[in-house]
């Protein structure tokens, strides 16, 4: 793909990126960097029995009045977008009419209501951790994975609506992940980029360049191959958008839309680790470790597997922790300031940390707030502070939280490392949790490996897709893609926690396996 000429003819890129908590847009240069930016909130609805929600409208409506402000402040930047170009948070589902209106509220990668339904599809006579043993190798052979037992994969999500609401089932023409609902209401085409329909698990993935449904596959989950969307590269220019869209957006009539990626896949492009074997940390609402890898490969018993990337000759290592971010807002919001945060509430929560020594006076702090995916899938775990005490005090609560989702992440870094073959020799952090220096540096120490904070940590899936639609402009190659990610600083380990850390971790992993049957008697309904 040729390059075109740099300088003034360099083409502005918007960038939307859609996060459970909100919708994000940035104004942003074929070099990722973001020249203005805004942000709107948007609400997730919680339901029982596990039920997690937003209404498509509300991402929308999000959008619009995002960009309402940025045409009051800069014009001229807009005037000079040549693509859109979308990240969303991955794994949900909008079952939509011929239109591509909803018929339904989008069901969120939370969400657990579609547990039972996937765990009868999955197994069979011959059993392997409640997969039928057949079922598996296919699986395994094929998309590199298995459905989640949680019911939060978005094949589960379609077998909840089928078995709990035919009438939705009946009635839609598609089921859509969010980024592709999105997409057909910026240009009205209905399409799905390759790499993520994964969690459908119904595609064959071994040849990247040729993924595609898979007739067995869909058999065993008994849906209509007609109910899915057609399959493009995540580069492929969907053509332009909507004239009503552009005007409403105050964009250019000639802009094009960009397929784009799920949150996962930008924010490894925008991390800037994209050499082979190269990791990442992206903290959000949710948590992932992850890097590209040259081969399609599984670790049943890590939970881990390589999928497809958005780069064309390699796979995507990932391993996912459900609640991260979302800790500190818990404690922000249930526990701290039920009455409304302060504004400058990050600021406050790290210079609570700083009064409490490494290890929280021994308290350590459980994140499965909403279950776990990995390194282990069990959607019934759950959160708490353990080894409380009188001499405790709120600096040593918030220490432990920072601390307790690192614990995760070094559970996570054990499975990577072995996947991959080899230490990690340093890790680029990325996502709002990249903010913070002293999670970084506790991240650090908890490790054992040095943290590389990534410059504007925040804007990370947006200068993903931002570096995405170059490429499909061809104002970049991917080959110069990490040259173009800043690193703010390194923190090194501090070898004088090494101690105490190992040991609390121990407990952490001893917390887990001594409740895990508690949480399962708990929340088995839930």
């Amino acid at each position: 793909m040729a390059t075109q000429a740099r300088g003034a003819a360099d083409p502005f890129i918007l960038a939307l990126d859609l996060g459970t908590s909100g919708m994000k847009v940035a104004v942003c240069t074929s070099a990722g960097a973001a020249l203005e930016w805004e942000m709107e909130p948007c609400q997730v609805i919680y339901l029982p029995g596990g039920g997690a929600e937003q209404r498509p409208e509300d991402w929308w409506l999000a959008l619009v009045r995002c960009m309402d402000r940025l045409q009051q402040r800069c014009p001229e930047k807009l005037a000079r977008i040549r693509a859109v170009c979308a990240s969303t948070h991955w794994s949900g589902t909008i079952p939509v009419n011929s239109r591509g209106e909803p018929l339904h509220n989008a069901i969120l990668w939370m969400d657990t209501r579609g547990a039972t339904d996937v765990r009868r599809t999955v197994g069979g006579l011959i059993r392997f951790d409640g997969y039928s043993v057949w079922k598996m190798l296919r699986w395994i052979r094929l998309t590199g994975g298995l459905p989640s037992l949680s019911g939060k994969d978005s094949i589960a999500h379609i077998l909840y609506l089928r078995s709990h609401h035919p009438e939705i089932y009946d009635a839609a023409h598609l089921f859509l992940e969010p980024k592709d609902w999105l997409n057909a209401r910026l240009c009205g085409r209905m399409v799905c980029s390759s790499e993520a329909i994964l969690l459908h698990w119904v595609t064959d993935n071994r040849d990247l360049q040729n993924i595609k449904y898979d007739p067995t596959l869909l058999k065993w989950v008994g849906i209509a191959r007609e109910k899915l969307p057609d399959l493009v590269p995540c580069t492929e220019i969907l053509g332009p958008l909507l004239p009503e869209v552009a005007r409403a957006l105050h964009l250019p009539s000639d802009v094009v839309l960009v397929g784009g990626l799920p949150d996962v896949h930008a924010a490894a492009l925008g991390s800037g680790a994209i050499g082979p074997l190269e990791p990442h940390l992206c903290i959000g609402t949710s948590s992932w470790l992850g890097a590209h890898v040259p081969e399609k490969r599984t670790d049943l018993f890590r939970q881990l597997a390589s999928i497809p990337s958005a780069l064309p000759d390699r796979y995507l290592l990932v391993s996912e922790q459900e609640c991260a971010g979302g800790c500190l807002n818990f404690l922000r919001d249930s526990l701290l300031f039920p009455d409304g945060a302060p504004p400058d509430v990050w600021s406050i929560l790290d210079g609570l940390v700083t009064q409490s020594k490494p290890g929280a006076g021994n308290v350590i702090f459980t994140p499965w707030l909403y279950g776990e995916r990995a390194p282990v899938d069990d959607h019934t775990v759950r959160g708490g502070f353990f080894n409380l005490s009188m001499p405790i005090r709120r600096p040593d609560l918030v220490r432990a939280v920072y601390e307790g989702v690192a614990f995760n992440t070094r559970w996570l870094l054990g499975g990577i490392e072995h996947f991959c073959g080899r230490k990690a020799d340093v890790i680029r952090f990325v996502g709002g949790g990249a903010k913070s220096h002293i999670w970084s540096q506790i991240l650090a120490d908890v490790l054992e490996r040095p943290i590389a904070r990534v410059k504007d940590p925040m804007q990370t899936n947006a200068r993903g897709v931002a570096l995405l639609a170059a490429v499909a402009l061809g104002a970049r190659t991917w080959d110069e893609l990490s040259g173009l990610v800043a690193i703010e600083e390194t923190l090194q380990p501090n070898p004088q926690t090494r101690d105490v850390y190992g040991q609390l971790f121990d407990r952490f992993l001893e917390i887990f396996h001594a409740n895990r049957r508690i949480y399962a008697k708990l929340n088995r309904h839930d």
